[in-house]
């Protein structure tokens, strides 16, 4: 008696320990039959414990709680299983949707047994919504940027991963259109599937439906046996189909009827082939401009153009070019075994008054040339490849020449007052603004860029 008593009083205390946890807590069996659900647990998803406990998770929660990334679809994963870690957005029992840092451990019993396993996960919504309003974040999913059209992309792809609506991503060549199609697969529930990208441009047009749709056994000369497509390597996950305005309108039609009716037919083919995939598109070109010259379908490009995500070029958001390059150094810094040089001060002016055509792509180039090219600790404007510093005058530090002081002005240092002058001045012209401040193109940079409202003044000259 004594000992059933001692089980119940550590049952108990267990149970008052998860429920003062700040994590929601989920176990259950290799069956999905859920064991342990938190007080936290019940806050987040706004389901009850008597509501949940002793059933399956997929009837509980009416679909896999953590979407395409549940690895017990098709019963228990093979054993040993790995911890993951995610973020996952959910749908709550009332409707709200809410976003988590999910991590998945397996339960292994003293005898090493798999029993099943244990999630915990926290709600991070609101702190990810107070970033966005504040914009204080300055990154997202694997994408870089604190600038004020960065956080409203952000906040797209937070929302959007939620639907399975088609996305078109504009933007110039070099923008980061296959990194956000990425970021809204990853927190997607189709995470846990492939990510198919293809380039609609590089496949020669006597290929392009072999390839998207795959083919049959004796389709064409060469067609020896039965082909998969890019839509049936990506069941479950998500195609991205990038530069979709170079689609020959033949398979535009083919494409479009998938849109439909979420079939189609391999080529060569007579039987209905099903997958259930997302579709996330992207173009350089203005799909709406290819519609009116008769290059891309009407129909289709409303299909494809549910939810538009417009990407900025760089010369449009330059306060993210110090933190790119820091994260670009960073990145180097990994790859190297040695230390890698930070750049200069004269450096960073010189990059803010380029216009990046190439847009990241091109800074991330620049960023790996320097580093290579450069010979001290430092990255200096001579290391810069030449097309970033022709047409520019600029002095090369000695290592006897002391660094220009970074924010010295008239009053000592940088304030609002003395920069809306000087930017009032100027008529707007920043170079101009920074040079009647006493200070370097960069450090005025980074400055209104912890002054949202100061850079809102700066940018309506």
């Amino acid at each position: 008696m004594a000992d059933l008593t001692h089980t119940l009083l550590d049952h108990d205390n267990l149970n008052l320990v998860l429920d003062n946890l700040k994590l929601g807590i989920i176990a259950h069996t290799t069956n999905r039959i859920i064991t342990v659900f938190n007080k936290e647990a019940e806050r987040i998803t706004g389901y009850l414990k008597e509501e949940v406990i002793g059933k399956d998770c997929h009837m509980v929660f009416q679909e896999p709680f953590c979407g395409g990334k549940c690895s017990f679809c098709d019963g228990p994963p093979d054993f040993p299983f790995d911890t993951k870690e995610y973020p996952l957005n959910i749908i709550t029992k009332d409707g709200s949707a809410r976003q988590l840092e999910m991590t998945v451990s397996a339960i292994i019993s003293h005898d090493n047994v798999f029993k099943g396993v244990l999630a915990s996960f926290k709600d991070v919504t609101e702190s990810f919504n107070l970033s966005l309003k504040a914009e204080t974040l300055s990154s997202f999913a694997g994408i870089i940027g604190k600038d004020k059209t960065m956080q409203d992309i952000f906040r797209q792809i937070r929302d959007v991963a939620m639907y399975n609506y088609p996305v078109h991503v504009s933007g110039d060549t070099g923008t980061g259109k296959e990194r956000v199609a990425y970021a809204i697969h990853d927190i997607s529930s189709y995470g846990n599937g492939a990510f198919v990208p293809v380039n609609c441009g590089a496949l020669p047009e006597g290929i392009v439906e072999s390839e998207l749709f795959g083919h049959v056994k004796g389709a064409f000369s060469g067609a020896i046996k039965e082909r998969k497509g890019r839509f049936e390597l990506a069941h479950k996950g998500t195609l991205f189909l990038d530069e979709v305005a170079d689609l020959p309108l033949k398979t535009q039609v083919k494409l479009l009827r998938f849109l439909q009716e979420g079939s189609f037919e391999k080529v060569g083919g007579e039987k209905k082939v099903s997958v259930d995939v997302r579709i996330i598109s992207a173009t350089n070109k203005n799909l709406k401009a290819e519609v009116l010259a008769g290059n891309f379908r009407e129909d289709l490009y409303y299909r494809l153009n549910v939810i538009p995500i417009h990407l900025p070029p760089l010369r449009q958001r330059k306060n993210d070019i110090p933190l790119l390059a820091a994260h670009f150094l960073k990145e180097a810094e990994k790859e190297s075994k040695n230390g890698v040089p930070q750049l200069a001060e004269e450096t960073l002016d010189v990059m803010l008054d380029y216009h990046w055509p190439g847009n990241v792509r091109e800074l991330k180039n620049v960023i790996q040339f320097s580093v290579v090219r450069s010979r001290g600790n430092k990255i200096l404007p001579s290391d810069l490849p030449m097309e970033i510093t022709e047409n520019k005058i600029f002095s090369v530090r000695t290592a006897n020449t002391p660094p220009a002081p970074e924010i010295l002005t008239a009053k000592g240092k940088l304030d609002i007052e003395s920069v809306k002058t000087a930017i009032k001045k100027t008529g707007g012209n920043k170079s101009k603004a920074a040079k009647v401040l006493g200070v370097g193109r960069a450090t005025l940079y980074r400055f209104l860029a912890r002054n949202e409202e100061l850079k809102t003044y700066a940018d309506q000259f």
